[in-house]
């Protein structure tokens, strides 16, 4: 069920997220474009375009966005050993390996499925933790790998911003909005 329920929550968010921008598209499209399908047409091309950089680009932008740098085996043996290890005995395929250049202790693995998953770890971790206890903690990076954890949470962090986005288009619609009828209330009444 590990695969199909990640795929079955995978779809599902992204329905969600379709959903969402459909239902802000009726609204801008209808409030101010003046016409619904226009605003529906022009929302569902955004979630599709959040969707497919999303899906495709997620794991990129997070290693990015960290400054990790990919690393092979004679750069950072014991890192590569221990992950190594872990792909083995869970029979995995072995994940590109990154570093990051932190002194704060942390880890994380990003991905979309097992085959293009990367697990990082930060130099600060590296530094502190020995080698048991190094591999405890890359054991459970690994697991979400296993279980596609990270291709859902990225996911849910975009429905997240596309809620927020929402909220701001409502805020200000209803500010300039009101500001508009009570600004045109005020000129007429002169």
């Amino acid at each position: 069920m590990g695969a199909i329920g990640a795929t079955l929550r995978t779809m599902l968010l992204f329905g969600v997220m379709i959903g969402l921008f459909m239902v802000i598209g009726w609204l801008v499209g209808t409030y101010f474009i003046g016409n619904w399908l226009l605003g529906l047409i022009i929302f569902i091309g955004f979630a599709a375009a959040i969707n497919a950089v999303s899906y495709f680009f997620s794991s990129k932008i997070v290693l990015w966005s960290y400054k990790a740098k990919i690393v092979t085996e004679n750069e950072s043996p014991r890192l590569y050993r221990t992950v190594k290890s872990i792909a083995d005995r869970s029979g995995l395929p072995m994940p590109k390996i990154a570093i990051i250049p932190t002194t704060m202790p942390n880890a994380f693995a990003t991905g979309r499925n097992p085959n293009n998953a990367t697990v990082a770890a930060t130099e600060g971790i590296m530094r502190l933790l020995d080698d048991n206890e190094l591999q405890g903690v890359l054991a459970h990076e690994m697991a979400h790998v296993k279980d596609r954890d990270i291709l859902i949470m990225s996911i849910a962090a975009t429905v997240a911003g596309a809620i927020s986005f929402a909220a701001r288009w409502a805020f200000f619609g209803a500010l300039f909005g009101e500001a508009a009828t009570t600004g045109t209330t005020a000129v007429s009444s002169s």
